[in-house]
């Protein structure tokens, strides 16, 4: 975990250690699809006298090369909405998530408390493998920004930050972003370039309906956790950030 330049290391004993574990039943679980009791430390609890500033993210990354933006108010949010981190013990391993060869652990971040089925399925990150305080991504890679002369109100503008939170967990675009799990959604091509708009709708809706392959990542998408209006938004961004390639590659790879 790193906060402010701040580097911990955090094992799984040290953690089931604590004084402040909990144990507690999720509602709705992501990698399982059903009710389980875990071991856990608050978010808050763990990032207790860490600088998380106004407007910061955490990053927690993933095995796989998933990588998501947990916003700071997320994580404080209150009692509607609470953060865990799940411990998997040594002696106890939780069994394989449904259609994968490994459990959720060792570390897994899950959400309770009667707001917690609102919390997107992106930021339910399992297999965890590092936390850090991170720049909003907006403010980090500068080559996902849409045209600044674009209206205050156009629709581009939501579009991006619908993409930051629900695209940029698995994909980059112009380069800039952390994760690795799937390509690049602007560079070389942008899948507006290549896909009709009712095969791209189809695609982000659900890949399996569209294409099939054995090592295929990417989640089916239900309504409650990416709306059609939020499929919209993100395909009118993706057709804008067609026309900014340049802008990126001239800045260089739009990384930090």
């Amino acid at each position: 975990m790193s906060a402010g330049g701040n580097v911990q290391v955090f094992d799984r004993d040290a953690l089931l250690a604590r004084p402040d574990v909990v144990e507690i039943t999720t509602s709705r679980d992501v990698a399982y699809r059903n009710p389980r009791t875990y071991r856990a430390v608050a978010l808050a609890k763990l990032f207790e006298g860490a600088a998380v500033p106004a407007g910061a993210v955490v990053e927690a990354a993933a095995q796989d090369g998933f990588v998501t933006q947990l916003p700071r108010d997320l994580i404080y949010a209150g009692d509607g909405i609470v953060g865990y981190l799940a411990i998997e013990a040594a002696d106890q391993p939780w069994p394989p998530i449904p259609g994968k060869a490994k459990s959720a652990g060792p570390f897994y971040i899950v959400w309770v408390g009667h707001e917690a089925p609102s919390v997107p399925i992106m930021n339910w990150p399992y297999q965890v493998v590092s936390l850090s305080v991170q720049d909003a991504p907006a403010r980090r890679w500068p080559s996902l920004a849409v045209d600044p002369t674009l209206p205050a109100l156009d629709p581009v503008r939501e579009g991006q930050i619908v993409f930051v939170n629900k695209c940029l967990t698995c994909h980059t675009l112009n380069n800039a972003g952390p994760a690795t799990a799937g390509p690049d959604l602007n560079l070389p091509m942008n899948p507006t370039e290549y896909f009709t708009d009712a095969g791209l709708r189809a695609l982000i809706r659900d890949t399996r309906s569209v294409r099939v392959w054995p090592e295929q990542r990417m989640p089916s998408l239900s309504k409650e956790d990416l709306s059609d209006e939020e499929i919209e938004l993100i395909v009118a961004y993706l057709k804008h950030m067609a026309g900014r390639k340049n802008q990126a590659t001239e800045r260089g790879s739009g990384k930090p």
